[in-house]
């Protein structure tokens, strides 16, 4: 069968699983991009992420990940929620609102290779989110599905930026979208003047090391900087705020994937709430969540933080109205 129907084929089915957008690029390496990253390494923007200096070759050639790879399929799933937290409720990164996207999309790309054997025959082929060293943000770009914003987000036209990228390599040759080539960014500046830890920087670099997901996650240290006191905003699991102010995202839609349904606790808990979690509580509810990655412990670090800029505030507060 020609790869235009292979194309189609894989197109149907990605939409029938609930992928949003499905784009196909030629499997090359990615030059442009390992110098890009080679860059960002050596100035030392990872922190403490040091899994990130590890198979430098695997994320810039998919070769090097499926031999024989002729194609990238990239496959973009809406998590953006219909429910909004309570006011007085910390703040978790809408993405970790429901289920893992892991455990939930990693399914859906078994069944989409299961699909594809069927109808193609034997191939040789490798689905990742998040899972291995894959640059999906320049897969994305290069299957026409957007441009990456000076956030580091991918950032489509219709649909805003709330989107988890799958990638599925295959030793298959298909149709090949067109690479999305204008940045409609253009002289907006709000996501960089948003960020209270000014980890964006220009031309789309950013400092991970100073990003807010980046102390509330990835930082696995006792204690978070006393240098960022004041500057989290309530957020105690990763951070949206560059997002929040991104004008293309008034075009979200709130997703169709039950999986990512709010869990209530993230949406109505308050500090005290999260406080009297307990471990056996906290594996109960967040069992299948992204939050386990942090941990209890790293949750209330993060509660301890946050909790200590809103008593100084308070103190502060009183202080005044004494002084009058």
């Amino acid at each position: 069968m020609a790869p235009d129907k292979y194309t189609a084929f894989i197109k149907k089915k990605a939409t029938q699983l609930g992928f949003e957008y499905c784009g196909i690029a030629r499997a090359q390496p990615l030059e442009e991009d390992a110098r890009r990253l080679e860059t960002w390494l050596n100035k030392g923007f990872h922190g403490s992420m040091k899994y990130m200096e590890n198979l430098f070759d695997l994320r810039v050639d998919p070769g090097k990940l499926v031999p024989g790879a002729r194609s990238v399929i990239t496959l973009l799933m809406n998590y953006f929620p219909s429910q909004q937290p309570s006011q007085s409720s910390p703040r978790v990164s809408r993405y970790a609102y429901g289920k893992d996207y892991h455990e939930v999309i990693r399914e859906k790309l078994n069944v989409l290779i299961f699909e594809m054997r069927s109808m193609i025959g034997d191939l040789n082929g490798r689905g990742f989110v998040d899972s291995a060293p894959v640059l999906e943000r320049s897969w994305a770009q290069r299957s026409g599905m957007g441009w990456v914003g000076k956030n580091g987000n991918l950032i489509n036209k219709q649909s805003g930026s709330y989107f988890f990228i799958a990638t599925l390599i295959v030793d298959v040759d298909l149709i090949y979208d067109d690479p999305f080539a204008k940045d409609f960014c253009g002289t907006c500046r709000k996501c960089i003047d948003a960020c209270p830890t000014e980890a964006i920087l220009n031309d789309k670099v950013i400092d991970g090391s100073k990003c807010i997901s980046y102390f509330t996650i990835e930082l696995k240290d006792l204690l978070i900087p006393q240098e960022m006191k004041g500057k989290f905003q309530d957020w105690i699991f990763g951070c949206d705020i560059c997002q929040e102010v991104c004008p293309w995202n008034r075009f979200s839609q709130p997703t169709r994937e039950p999986e990512f349904k709010a869990i209530p606790e993230i949406l109505e808990f308050s500090i005290g709430d999260w406080e009297a979690l307990t471990e056996e509580s906290f594996r109960r509810i967040f069992r299948h969540s992204p939050l386990k990655r942090a941990k209890l412990a790293g949750i209330k670090r993060n509660l301890n933080f946050i909790r200590q800029d809103s008593d100084e505030n308070t103190t502060e507060h009183k202080g005044d109205i004494n002084d009058k």
